[in-house]
C-alpha cells in the first residue's frame, strides 16, 4: 500500500485527484500508477484502469488471473467493471468512497454473481494516510 500511497502522491502534485494503484504478482510489484484524467484529457485515465493496462503489458497477456490490485481508494463502477474483465484475483483498497464506490459504500459489485467472477477484497488497509492526501487534495479546491 505504501506504493500505491506513493503514487497517489504524484497524482497530488500533478493536481489531479490522489489515487494511486499498483499490481502484484507472486509478491512483486509489476506496475504502478495514478490518475492522470485531467493530464491526459481522459475520463476513463483513473489509477485502477492505467495500472491493469500496464500489467497486462508486462505480463503479456489481458487476464492478471495471479495479481492483485492494491489501491488507495475503493474503485468505481468503471473500474470495478474492469477489474472483472482482467480477472484480478484479489482488490486491496485503503478508504472508502461513499458516493461513487462500487465494492460496498454506493455499490456491491464484487458480491454480485452475475459476473461469476469472486475477487478477493480487503479494506481500509492505511485508510487514513489516503483519506488525508484525499482531504489535501480537495481542501484546496473548496
Amino acid at each position: 500500500m505504501r506504493q500505491a500511497l506513493a503514487q497517489a502522491q504524484l497524482a497530488l502534485e500533478a493536481g489531479e485527484v490522489p489515487v494511486g494503484a499498483i499490481i502484484v504478482h507472486n509478491g512483486e510489484c509489476i506496475a504502478s500508477a495514478h490518475n492522470q484524467t485531467r493530464q491526459l484529457n481522459d475520463p476513463t485515465a483513473h489509477a485502477e484502469v492505467r495500472v491493469l493496462q500496464k500489467a497486462a503489458q508486462v505480463m503479456g497477456n489481458a487476464r492478471l488471473l495471479d495479481c492483485a490490485l492494491i489501491c488507495t481508494l475503493e474503485p468505481c463502477v468503471m473500474c470495478v467493471g474492469a477489474l472483472v474483465h482482467a480477472r484480478i484475483a484479489s482488490l486491496i483498497f485503503a478508504a472508502s468512497e461513499p458516493k461513487t464506490g462500487a465494492c460496498g459504500s454506493a455499490f456491491d459489485l464484487l458480491s454480485d454473481p452475475a459476473h461469476g467472477r469472486k475477487i478477493r477484497m480487503v479494506k481500509g488497509v492505511m485508510a487514513q494516510e489516503s483519506i488525508a492526501l484525499l482531504q489535501q487534495f480537495f481542501s484546496t479546491r473548496r
